[in-house]
């Protein structure tokens, strides 16, 4: 969320923002938020004074009754301020979270350069990589292509799991496990700390991290339990360090996580998405990253340039879009997406999202680095997340873009290490 000091001392910024965004029904929570955080500091003050008079009565009953003064009006007094108090208390309690509901939910700052637009359509192509391939042969769907085979089975998985989920078996098996560990060694030679994370998180630590009146309706609720199955490794790594202190010479911090992912929402079904490529469970491998204010922008480029380097050695063409206002969402900054080729639709799908999320998540979760100068001085570090692998839709486009006229696919040469030398499918 949006630090209240920064709010308090640049409230245009704000609006300004909201105006980029389009975000107009939340202009007047701006002047609201600093309304009540006015009365707050009022009220604070308030009861400092009446706890402070509270000591101050007390001392002068005692006097009073030894010098054999009149106590009443002083007694009236001290009966009549313990309920003053918890008035001032009460209101400034429902103020202070009344504030919060907004600060929660007004959007991030967004980065000057996130171009303007009321959808994806807006988002903007920064660059290309690879010839997108036109099939010169009829290509067999992907999903249908794995059922032939034997390397995946999708109406026993709806039998015992419902639609949207799925069996992979036997090569595929193996190709999910093979595109996981490449994208891991490759994070780990460039320093990054493998983490497996709990695949649960409380509400409180979900909150922390994203705006779950956007995001809960595509996750898992333990039932009775106050637990949510995580959507993304991103979560539970951005969570891990609420309410601690970094020392500034310990940032940069990277992460490189690896999980299941549980989501609730398909979407489309079409005969090329529905298959591996929109499903409520797969594997991922997801960059993180804690860093200071200054170090977050060049951070930003290099996960992009992880992500890329991914799919230039699986072969895989893609394309980088800079999304826009209408599409980046509530916690990102500036937010890149790497689409892949896929060549049975001719055209490219979502396969990366990396984000700076700059001070959002760490104000929600309160995550500080101190000043290596003024040690009592403490600001809040930024976040950074992106996506190494999402399996399921790389598979789909390994299945599509090395797909051959007699049914096998090409094994990309990065991945043979990790599929014992085997080149096809």
């Amino acid at each position: 969320m949006l630090d209240l000091k920064f709010v308090r001392e640049h409230p245009e910024i704000v609006r300004a923002d909201l105006m980029k965004r389009g975000d107009t029904d939340k202009l007047p929570w701006v002047d609201e938020v600093l309304e009540m955080d006015r009365r707050v500091r009022e009220l604070t003050v308030e009861i400092g004074n009446l706890r402070n008079r509270r000591n101050v009565v007390s001392r002068e009953i005692s006097r009073a009754r030894r010098s054999g003064e009149d106590i009443s009006p002083l007694l009236s007094e001290a009966a009549g301020l313990p309920e003053r108090i918890r008035e001032a208390e009460a209101e400034r309690g429902r103020l202070s979270e009344a504030v919060r509901y907004r600060l929660m939910r007004l959007p991030n700052i967004l980065h000057e350069s996130v171009p303007i637009g009321s959808d994806e359509t807006g988002n903007v192509e920064i660059r290309c990589w690879g010839e997108p391939k036109v099939p010169e042969f009829d290509l067999v769907n992907h999903g249908a292509l794995a059922v032939e085979h034997g390397w995946a089975d999708f109406e026993r998985a709806a039998k015992i799991a419902g639609a949207g989920f799925y069996f992979l078996k036997g090569r595929l098996a193996l190709l999910d496990m093979a595109l996981q560990r490449f994208a891991m060694d490759l994070l780990i030679r460039r320093g990054y700390t493998p983490i497996i994370p709990p695949y649960m998180m409380n509400r409180a630590s979900y909150e922390g991290v994203t705006d779950l009146a956007d995001f809960e309706n595509v996750m898992y609720k333990i039932d009775g339990e106050d637990e949510y199955l995580i959507a993304t490794s991103e979560h539970p790594m951005a969570a891990i360090y609420s309410d601690e202190i970094f020392e500034e010479k310990d940032l940069p911090l990277r992460f490189a996580g690896i999980s299941p992912c549980f989501r609730r929402e398909i979407g489309a079904h079409g005969i090329d998405t529905k298959g591996l490529f929109r499903v409520h469970q797969f594997h991922k491998v997801e960059q993180f990253i804690y860093s200071t204010p200054e170090q977050s922008w060049d951070l930003h480029e290099e996960l992009i340039a992880n992500a890329e380097e991914v799919f230039q050695r699986l072969g895989l063409p893609y394309r980088v879009v800079l999304i826009c206002t209408g599409d980046i969402g509530t916690v990102a900054a500036k937010k890149y997406d790497l689409e892949v080729w896929m060549p049975r639709e001719e055209r490219y799908r979502e396969a990366v999202s990396c984000s700076n999320c700059t001070a959002y998540q760490a104000v929600r979760l309160n995550i500080k680095v101190r000043d290596p100068v003024e040690f009592t001085k403490k600001r809040y570090l930024h976040t950074l997340n992106s996506t190494a692998i999402a399996t399921t839709r790389a598979i789909r486009a390994i299945l599509e873009n090395y797909q051959n006229p007699d049914g096998s696919v090409t094994v990309p040469e990065a991945l043979r290490p990790y599929l014992y030398g085997e080149e096809t499918l």
